[in-house]
């Protein structure tokens, strides 16, 4: 297939997919908390806050791990998922010296064996000094 006509057919699939759908941030900021396309739901990246809250939990790496896991299940949850739907996550971190507390967390959430592929990186600075933010990507093929 020429590079041309692969090009086309690329772009008469992306025409002729299901329109996205946009859930709201709760806080009324200017992104989704999820959106729906195809049969992927793309969460957006969840910090260490309660939900509908700008500051982050007391307690430490733990604490903070565990309040952003329990965040991208409450998303989850509202589209009639859980953790055990995602596919990717890219997480975030504060301090990379964090990481191994993290980790003892994030594996908390899924059975043995059944982890979602993963990035993790070092970031300078997070949303409201926050110290983890997890992003995640569902298989969701009902597109509740």
């Amino acid at each position: 297939m020429s590079a041309r006509l692969a090009l086309a057919a690329g772009a008469a699939l992306l025409t002729a997919a299901a329109p996205a759908t946009y859930y709201p941030s709760s806080l009324g900021l200017p992104f989704s908390e999820a959106v729906q396309a195809g049969d992927t739901l793309y969460l957006a990246g969840q910090i260490d806050a309660p939900p509908g809250q700008r500051e982050v939990v007391p307690g430490g790496i733990d604490a903070q791990s565990k309040q952003a896991m329990d965040n991208i299940g409450d998303v989850l949850k509202r589209r009639g998922l859980s953790h055990a739907a995602l596919v990717k996550c890219t997480v975030m971190l504060a301090d990379m010296a964090d990481w191994p507390a993290f980790n003892k967390v994030y594996a908390t959430y899924f059975k043995p064996g059944h982890y979602p592929a993963r990035s993790a990186l070092g970031a300078a600075g997070l949303a409201y000094g926050a110290k983890v933010e997890v992003e995640c990507i569902a298989f969701n093929p009902k597109g509740k």
